[in-house]
Formats: C-alpha cells, sequence, structure tokens
C-alpha cells in the first residue's frame, strides 16, 4: 500500500459541494467526512445524486462551488495513484486477455507491467479465477468479468477504494465474494466506500453511512444510529380498493415477530382488512424502515427480500398487491 504523507484522521472531507448541470441541480450542498481505515456507505435511490457526488471526491469533474480533499489534498488528480476507483460503467478491452487487463489497469495507476502481470496472477489464483488467466474478456461471464475488473480496481494496492455500485449484476455467490474482498481490504488499513442502492450490503459491511436522496445528504452517521432514528412501516397499494396505504409495526422485543399492524385514520374498511391481513405475511418479507422516501432493513437475514406487494407475481399468503407487474425488489430502493 502507497504510503500517505498527511496527519489528517479524514480519508475524505467534503463541504457543502453543489453541482448544477444546465437548469438542474444534481448535488445541493452535500457534506461527506470519511474516517480512514473505514468502509463507508452511500446509499440512495437512482438519481439521487450519488454517481456524481463520488465523481467530485475524485476530481473527474469539479464542483461549482463547494471545497473537498482527498487523502489530504485538495486537489485530487494529484493522489490518484493512491486511488482505486470502479466506476458504475463497466468497461474493459473484449479481445484483451483478463490478466492483461488488469495488468493495464494497474498501469494506468503507475505500475510497472511486469509487477501489474504478477500481481494479476496472483488475484486471481486468489480468487477463483486461475483457469481464466489468458482467456479473453469476450468469453468471461458477466460476473466473472466484473470481478476482473475489481481486481485490477486493487492490483495497486490503494489507500482508497471507491465502487460505485459494485454489486450490481452479480448473483448471489458473486455478492458474497465481494462482500470478503471488501472486508479484507478494510482490514488492511484501506479505507473503501461505495455506493449502492441495495440496504443489506451497507449494513453488513459499513461502520457508517450517508443517505442521499434529491441531492442532498438526508443522514450521516453510523448504521445501528440509522436504526434508531427511522420510523418502521410499511408502503404499499391497497389490492381491494387500489389505492395507497401505510401501516406501522408494533415494535417488539422479539427478533423478527409476526407484527401487528395497525391502520392509519382515515383508511377505508377494505384497506383495514387488508392491513389485518398482512399480519400473516410469508417468511422472508421483513421490516423496513422508512426516511424521506428511502427503506431500511434493520433486522433481516443475509438474503434478499424478493416479494413485495404489486409484484406481479402469483400472490402470496398475506400479500395485499395489486398485480401490477412492477419490479420486484423489496430489498431495493426506487
Amino acid at each position: 500500500m502507497n504510503s500517505v504523507t498527511h496527519t489528517s484522521p479524514w480519508a475524505i472531507d467534503a463541504r457543502a459541494l453543489v453541482k448544477d448541470f444546465d437548469d438542474f441541480r444534481a448535488v445541493d450542498g452535500v457534506d461527506l467526512r470519511v474516517r480512514k481505515g473505514s468502509i463507508f456507505g452511500i446509499l440512495g435511490p437512482n438519481g439521487a445524486g450519488k454517481t456524481t457526488t463520488l465523481r467530485m471526491l475524485l476530481g473527474i469533474i469539479n464542483p461549482d462551488s463547494g471545497s473537498r480533499t482527498l487523502l489530504g489534498s485538495e486537489e485530487p488528480l494529484k493522489v490518484a495513484t493512491q486511488v482505486g476507483y470502479l466506476p458504475e460503467e463497466r468497461g474493459l478491452y473484449p479481445s484483451m486477455k483478463a490478466v492483461e487487463a488488469i495488468a493495464f489497469m494497474g498501469a494506468l495507476r503507475g505500475l510497472s507491467l511486469t509487477e501489474g502481470r504478477r500481481r494479476a496472477r496472483a488475484l486471481m489464483e486468489g480468487h477463483g479465477l486461475g483457469y481464466a488467466l489468458h482467456r479473453p474478456i469476450r468469453q468471461l461471464s458477466k460476473g466473472m468479468a466484473q470481478t476482473v475488473q475489481l481486481l485490477g480496481t486493487i492490483v495497486h494496492r490503494p489507500d482508497l477504494i471507491i465502487l460505485d455500485e459494485p454489486f450490481s449484476g452479480l448473483d448471489a455467490l458473486n455478492q458474497q465474494k465481494l462482500e470478503m474482498m471488501i472486508r479484507a481490504e478494510a482490514e488492511r488499513g484501506v479505507t473503501v466506500i461505495f455506493s449502492t442502492h441495495v440496504i443489506a450490503h451497507a449494513e453488513r459491511l459499513c461502520e457508517e453511512i450517508a443517505i442521499i436522496a434529491g441531492g442532498k445528504v438526508s443522514f450521516h452517521g453510523p448504521v445501528e444510529e440509522a436504526r434508531d432514528r427511522l420510523r418502521p412501516q410499511v408502503s404499499c397499494p391497497c389490492r381491494l380498493s387500489g389505492t395507497a396505504c401505510t401501516m406501522r409495526l408494533s415494535p417488539s422485543p422479539v427478533k423478527r415477530p409476526l407484527p401487528i399492524l395497525h391502520a392509519k385514520p382515515g383508511m377505508q374498511h377494505d384497506e383495514r382488512h387488508a392491513a389485518r391481513r398482512m399480519g400473516h405475511r410469508p417468511p422472508g418479507f421483513y421490516r423496513p424502515h422508512h426516511i424521506e422516501g428511502i427503506h431500511l432493513f434493520p433486522d433481516r437475514a443475509d438474503r434478499h427480500v424478493r416479494h413485495r406487494a404489486g409484484c406481479g407475481r402469483a400472490r402470496q399468503p398475506g400479500c395485499v398487491g395489486n398485480g401490477a407487474a412492477d419490479d420486484c425488489r423489496g430489498d431495493e430502493f426506487g
């Protein structure tokens, strides 16, 4: 790992970042502070401003106002060799062999090709891809190609790793491998920052999180504090009346009990009936927490919620969905 001479405890310190694109304000006064050696999650729905914020922190684009320091430098590009960045848009040369692709990405960060090839072989073998060293990228599966690009992000052993939506497109097994890789880098003292709109990854990995919505930070702090501050509730369309209803869950000392749901005043009879039936939800439908349109699952198991009201799938006992064919992503923002 490269040596860092500055003495600040912060790997990233950003104040009041603002970025406009024509008449649209993508980022509106974002403040972020990330301690060295920590795993930090930036959460929010698509279009919230996460990617724009990361690009400003890295110096890829400049803010219209505000300030930021990256590894103690006010000019992020000057410390680019100490940073590993996985962009949201994946991109590898299809005809390039996997080991050469990793070495090439290392060379872009100042690593020699000879050393890059040596490290690439070790990384691929260590992650179970030794058999694919000399396969062209076009012959790799999507998950394998994404793993290769991730290994290229860390081959030069950076002090700071920034991953933009790294879990997107990965199956459950590869997501687990990625989580293990993130933990391994953090154990080396590396600072890891990743953006996501899937809550479970942040809960399992992060010490602190920031929630961004509408270009603003609505929460910044420890994951435990986020759990304590966010009110539990479920929002779903009513199958019988077709209108939206919100139901609050009663607190319980028992972990993951079947909750008692209370209809809000003003709900119709059919909606009350639906709310009562939601007390018999199928296993795997966990209690979300809600803040400004964003849901957290504080006590969920290490698996994804795949069924929710209105998902368009065959109705399960307790489902009050209207059968609309929208995305069934109960474990995500959106």
